[in-house]
């Protein structure tokens, strides 16, 4: 009898941890810091290493299972990039 009055407030406290710790590990996450340091080398104008960076943060991201969203925008910042530096190499082979 004990047992089933204390079974939902268990239920509750499982459901509990385990919605707080989904958010902890997406805001602390090792994808997450990489993708952020990629960011700023990206503003920085570095494109070969942020490219490294993004591609390290997406072989993180495919470890996850709470990072869709994550993952998504990595792979189209690196379409991006890719774009930019083949821009940048053409560019420079015109110039000279």
């Amino acid at each position: 009898m004990l047992l089933f009055q204390y079974t939902p407030l268990f239920m509750i406290f499982i459901i509990t941890i385990l919605v707080v710790t989904s958010i902890v590990i997406k805001k602390n996450s090792l994808p997450v810091r990489l993708f952020i340091e990629a960011q700023k080398t990206e503003n920085d104008e570095h494109f070969e290493e942020a490219v490294i960076t993004y591609e390290s943060a997406l072989d993180e991201v495919r470890k996850f299972r709470f990072h869709g969203n994550l993952k998504n925008k990595i792979i189209s910042k690196l379409k991006v990039l890719h774009t930019a530096i083949e821009y940048r190499n053409n560019f420079h082979f015109v110039r000279l």
